[in-house]
């Protein structure tokens, strides 16, 4: 049973978007205490000794939450993906523009021990511009999980209880460091076209072995 109050949430985010993302809850309810966990330590250290009514939210970040936390979290944890239900994993941008996907998005869900399969909250799509490099596609889905919360920050800063939830499913290979590492190596053999994609795809994860 959720608790009457939300009184504290945890941003697993990075220095700079956990005071973005603060100022957003704390204009919906000033009472919240804001917690900054930019990595897997310092979240580790605030989850050490929770109080009741206590909210996790993960915005961009590629730390994995063990499930101890994600059941101390008695007002529920929720997670801002930056790629669409279809693209559930890491580096879903650049799985997108390897296989020249017409559209990408952004996602909020509900965090689970398996990462990438809780309940959607909501997503949103947008068109890839011709030509988009990793660069451009990273940005764009960056400003829509940031309007997206501002969207969503009155009831994250003020519903203890459950978000709705939409009948949205994932869908995907759900793909990994190791597969954006494969997928982003080049050598003398792989052919020209292929070395253009791969390129545009991996923008600075491209990694030449020849």
């Amino acid at each position: 049973m959720a608790p009457t109050a939300l009184n504290t949430i945890i941003l697993l985010a990075g220095e700079a978007e956990a005071q973005s993302l603060g100022r957003f809850l704390l204009a919906e309810n000033a009472t919240l205490e804001i917690i900054a966990a930019p990595n897997r330590e310092r979240l580790d250290a605030a989850c050490d000794d929770l109080n009741p009514g206590t909210r996790l939210i993960s915005f961009y970040s590629p730390v994995i939450v063990p499930k101890s936390h994600l059941e101390a979290m008695d007002c529920g944890s929720y997670n801002f993906h930056p790629g669409p239900p279809s693209y559930p994993g890491r580096y879903p941008s650049v799985f997108a523009l390897y296989e020249r996907s017409k559209n990408f998005g952004v996602t909020v869900h509900e965090m689970e021990e398996r990462v990438d399969e809780g309940a959607i909250i909501t997503a949103e799509w947008f068109p890839v511009p011709d030509d988009c490099d990793l660069e451009t596609l990273d940005t764009l889905s960056f400003k829509l999980l940031i309007s997206l919360f501002g969207r969503l920050a009155k009831p994250l800063a003020t519903n203890p209880g459950r978000l709705a939830t939409k009948r949205l499913g994932w869908s995907g290979k759900k793909r990994s460091k190791a597969d954006c590492d494969a997928l982003c190596t080049i050598d003398a053999s792989t052919q020209p076209d292929e070395v253009a994609i791969r390129t545009r795809a991996c923008g600075p994860h491209l990694n030449r072995t020849d």
